[in-house]
């Protein structure tokens, strides 16, 4: 019989591996907000979401209410590490029946202890005029909205006051303290007196404010987190039991809180209340349940804390004996009695080296003779009851771990976890069977263990002060970002701005004063459709050229291509060199392609600035990105080309349209989409094109029909007009390119070119300011164009994950950031990006309402072909841009088509259509 009780208190370790599978799969149930109310592991969000650094300080007040007292400590730190807070405190016993009586009374009691307590405290550590910060230690199960907003779901542990269930616990204290004037003194807008209401109901500002409510698993994790090093998980082992964890906040579903982490009260105790633990729960454990104040629930508390453990080694004694395996010698009737034989005397037989003398004292004390195998039997039992709740306690905590170390996309986890309770400190193997256990479960975990000094006290103390430096440092941050962000009427300015300078580029006689400079195209034809034949495509932007050869069928678009590199000598040598090079590729390709006796229509994408005075004839307005061929400049680019033709001997060339690659990639996607008049480009530089009435176009003879225009919007601003959005950051930005303060204004806000400069620039005045990297130096960082645009696509990943992508970048920067730096960094790079497709929006909105304008239609459908670094790989900058459009133009319904190569595809289109309307005119 001994042997039978002692195995079924005894788990095997597959079937731990199950309950810490069922453990992970329930937390992930209560983190969902779809299935968080049927979830038996709550994991209630805290809304704390940092941990701290060392650099906390002032006079924070404490209060905590426990089983029969209330204790209120006086928690002074130094920021120096939180090394050596000084404390003091005074306990207060509760009057007899306060727990069951009415709520209000509860709360005025615990205001009460607080005045007296701020009485009695000496004058020489805070003064009668200093307003102090309070921490409340609430250990019951809360819905918590905000650090200082919870509403209680249900007491526990011996209390049942009246009007509390359902109500805000904080907002009770808080009423209880300021009715009773609790240091009170007349407001002189001091500091913080703005921080979340300061003030108290009646005019005054309260001395004392409630910021913060936790429970005193948090409180241990805090405490933990003050020597020096992070920890990340807290573990209560008391009369209850409980554990937290710093969770990534956007698996917490049930708080809006999505960047970063926050700490989750698990709040386990009811795990098992759905039956997973059926199969382990033994006949005592039932008898435990049966007899307890809520049956049926709870159920893996009952198993492990210390408010049951001596219950449960009853129960077996009882049990045992009624089998003749116990006390065949002694009446036992006394064990009868609920509660008579403790937790701590179950810990006292088990503790001492002389155990069976212990238990023979134990015994005795109850007035039971054991013989000697009786006591030998009664301490088996008594180690299996409190080994088991430290194997369940480790499976809990093994789950906790490895579901850390997953969600963080780890292989291997470190992590401080802070200790406190009873069983804990009571048991000499509860930690060894803790570190064995969670190791043996969870092998990629490697926990270290903290035992909490007054986690409740001191870690109250810590959750408030981190509270209020997160909120100094978040009115800063504001302070920082806040020129950033546009509002809408900003927005709609800049819209209007944009319509008047495209009025004043498509005017003749204001067109050379706008910044926006409308450039005619003539490409008059969007593709319908109809459009077959083979064409050639040229793509020339940088050192590499593209020659392409372009099959249009009717079942859709077949393309090859060659690439050619450009030397630099040929880059910077004669017009003549470089054409004749670019021929020497052509006739590659041609050859390549069995092409040489075909001539067939051709569309050039050049991507330098050029003045277009026809389809086909378009002058060099000067070179860029490394060119500087001579005897181009002010030349006819297409006849440059024809020019080596012929002296090449090639007769097979026709070139039929010269064209951008943002033309190149409104033709691509209207090949696709009929209704595509607009193009865009958004990536190392921004420009956008459209399909412009002939009527408006006063750069060019005739009325009839439609044109591309070419607006080189990256120029708009030029003229001062968005001097007003040009922030501190922009300004030193634009003052570093070789174009200061005019040419591609708006471009260096939008593109990608110039976002990660700007981002660096910001950093910069934050690590001034303290706000990041603690104040260190960081050499690197001021380096210039060493943030590169492309580490904004990886810091803002929408899920969360990208924090240990950002903690590599910072690495690569050689900068010493911690979790909150990181953090901070993807604000920063979010408020960056998103003024960008802000802006760019804006832009857009003036074109789409000016088509909707020019053909009088209440509504307008049409669709952007879009190309471009920015816009197609940073994981929010098409929805931003998205979003903000339909807000500007909201009687526009735009649709956004990805192009495939504009500039290749693009240019053959081009020419496709022309030749489509040239066959059609004759």
């Amino acid at each position: 019989q001994i042997q039978r009780a002692l195995r079924s208190l005894s788990i095997p370790l597959d079937r731990l591996h199950i309950m810490k599978g069922h453990m992970i799969r329930d937390m992930c149930k209560g983190l969902s907000r779809q299935t968080h109310a049927q979830a038996k592991v709550r994991m209630l969000p805290t809304y704390i979401c940092s941990t701290p650094n060392g650099t906390e300080k002032g006079n924070f007040l404490v209060v905590e209410l426990c089983q029969s007292q209330v204790r209120t400590l006086l928690v002074t730190l130094y920021g120096d590490g939180n090394m050596s807070p000084q404390m003091m405190y005074k306990i207060f016993d509760m009057p007899e029946g306060i727990r069951q009586g009415e709520g209000e009374a509860l709360f005025d009691f615990i205001a009460q202890c607080v005045s007296q307590f701020l009485t009695e405290t000496s004058s020489d550590t805070i003064s009668s005029e200093e307003r102090l910060p309070l921490g409340f230690v609430f250990p019951f199960t809360c819905q918590q909205m905000q650090l200082d907003k919870a509403e209680l779901i249900s007491w526990s542990k011996g209390f049942s006051c009246s009007g509390v269930v359902g109500n805000d616990v904080v907002q009770l204290l808080q009423s209880a303290i300021d009715k009773h004037h609790v240091g009170n003194t007349e407001s002189s807008g001091g500091w913080l007196s703005s921080w979340r209401g300061w003030k108290s109901s009646s005019g005054q500002a309260s001395r004392v404010q409630v910021v913060a409510l936790m429970n005193d698993t948090v409180g241990t994790m805090m405490t933990c987190s003050t020597e020096g090093r992070p920890c990340e998980v807290a573990m209560v082992a008391d009369k209850g039991s409980n554990c937290c964890f710093m969770a990534e906040a956007y698996l917490v579903e049930t708080a809006e809180e999505t960047s970063g982490r926050m700490c989750v009260n698990t709040e386990w105790g009811c795990f098992g209340d759905d039956g997973t633990l059926s199969d382990i729960i033994t006949p005592y454990d039932e008898c435990v349940d049966e007899e307890s104040s809520n049956p049926g629930v709870k159920r893996f508390e009952k198993l492990v804390g210390s408010l049951y453990l001596g219950e449960i080694a009853r129960h077996a004694l009882i049990g045992l004996t009624s089998e003749k395996a116990l006390f065949a010698e002694t009446d036992i009737g006394v064990l009868k009695e609920k509660g008579v034989f403790t937790t701590q005397h179950v810990l006292d037989i088990i503790n001492n080296e002389d155990g069976m003398t212990e238990v023979k004292r134990v015994l005795h004390s109850l007035g039971i003779q054991p013989s000697e195998r009786d006591c030998g039997r009664v301490q088996q039992i008594c180690r299996a009851v409190v080994g088991r709740a430290a194997t369940l306690h480790a499976t809990g905590l093994a789950a906790i771990l490895s579901y850390m170390c997953q969600t963080r996309e780890m292989e291997k986890l470190m992590v401080n976890v802070g200790v406190e309770g009873e069983l804990y400190q009571g048991y000499a193997r509860f930690e060894e069977i803790l570190k064995s256990v969670a190791r043996l479960l969870s092998p990629e975990c490697m926990a270290t263990f903290l035992p909490s000094k007054d986690g409740s006290g001191r870690g109250a103390a810590m959750v408030t002060a981190v509270a209020l430096r997160m909120a100094a440092q978040r009115h800063e941050v504001d302070e920082v970002l806040a020129p950033l962000q546009l509002t809408h009427a900003d927005l709609e300015q800049v819209q209007a701005l944009m319509r008047q300078e495209m009025e004043r580029g498509l005017g003749k006689n204001t067109h050379a004063s706008a910044s926006v400079r409308m450039l005619p195209t003539y490409v008059c034809h969007t593709p319908d459709g109809t459009e077959q034949g083979d064409f050639l495509a040229l793509d020339l932007g940088g050192t590499n050229f593209r020659v392409l050869l372009v099959s249009v069928s009717e079942e859709g678009i077949r393309m090859a291509s060659e690439i050619y590199v450009i030397p630099p000598t040929v880059m910077q040598g004669t017009g003549e060199e470089l054409f004749d090079h670019i021929m020497d590729c052509i006739m590659d390709f041609q050859r390549k392609h069995n092409m040489m006796l075909q001539t067939l229509p051709l569309g050039f994408t050049f991507s330098f600035p050029c003045q277009q005075v026809g389809l086909d004839k378009a002058l060099l307005l000067t070179w860029t990105k490394g060119f500087s061929a001579s005897g181009c400049v002010g030349e006819d680019v297409v006849q440059l080309l024809r020019a080596a033709a012929e002296r090449k001997q090639n007769s097979g060339l026709q070139v039929v349209a010269l064209l951008n690659d943002t033309v190149g990639t409104m033709m691509a996607c209207g090949y696709d989409d009929p209704k595509c008049e607009i193009g865009l480009i958004v990536g190392t530089g921004t420009n956008a094109c459209y399909m412009e009435e002939m009527r408006n176009v006063g750069t060019v003879e005739g009325d009839e029909g439609r044109m591309c225009i070419n607006m080189e919007w990256g120029a708009f601003g030029d003229n001062g007009c968005l001097d007003h959005i040009f922030t501190q950051f922009d300004k030193v930005v634009d003052e570093s390119t070789i174009n200061p303060g005019k040419q591609s204004r708006f471009e260096k806000l939008v593109s990608g070119m110039y976002l990660g400069e700007i981002v660096r620039q910001i950093l910069m005045v934050m690590k001034e300011r303290q706000l990041l990297f603690q104040g260190k130096s960081c050499t690197k960082l001021q380096t210039r164009n060493i943030f590169q645009t492309k580490f904004l696509s990886t810091i803002e990943l929408s899920n969360g994950l990208a924090l240990r992508q950002i903690r590599a970048i910072l690495q690569e920067l050689e900068l010493d950031a911690s979790f909150e730096d990181s953090v901070l960094m993807r604000e920063v790079c979010q408020a960056v990006s998103l003024r960008a497709a802000q802006l760019c929006a804006a832009g857009l909105a003036a074109v789409v309402e000016k088509i909707r304008e020019n053909r009088g239609a209440a509504k307008l459908s049409v669709t952007v072909g879009v190309d471009g670094t920015l816009y197609k790989l940073h994981p929010r900058f098409s929805k931003n841009l998205q979003k903000t459009l339909k807000e500007l133009a909201p009687n526009c319904d735009v649709t956004f088509l990805l192009s495939e190569d504009g500039s290749g595809k693009g240019a053959a289109l081009v020419a496709a259509v022309a030749c489509r309307i040239a066959n059609a005119m004759q």
